[in-house]
């Protein structure tokens, strides 16, 4: 689970923590006696990991993406709300 702090203490957010492409790239397994191909193995970590690395990527470029927007929206709130009169101020 991830950890974030505030405040000084950790508290969990509920989310595994994500591998990274580094830590796929040296990950190493236990010798076993009937292993596996450590070839294949290497070549496995290095497909996963270049497919983490574009996703880290997408994920990157969608959050600036929904900032942006977010930007946008609020701007656009803003002017909106300049431009409208306020509602009738008559007592009941």
């Amino acid at each position: 689970m991830a950890q974030v702090y505030r405040g000084g203490q950790p508290y969990g957010t509920g989310r595994p923590t994500r591998l990274t492409p580094h830590e796929v790239r040296n990950h190493t397994f236990a010798p076993r006696r009937r292993g596996v191909d450590p070839d294949q193995v290497r070549e496995f970590q290095a497909t996963v990991a270049d497919d983490l690395a574009d996703l880290h990527q997408q994920i990157h470029k969608l959050a600036q993406e929904n900032e942006r927007l977010k930007r946008a929206l609020r701007d656009w709130q803003s002017m909106h709300a300049r431009h409208c009169r306020p509602p009738n101020q008559a007592r009941w």
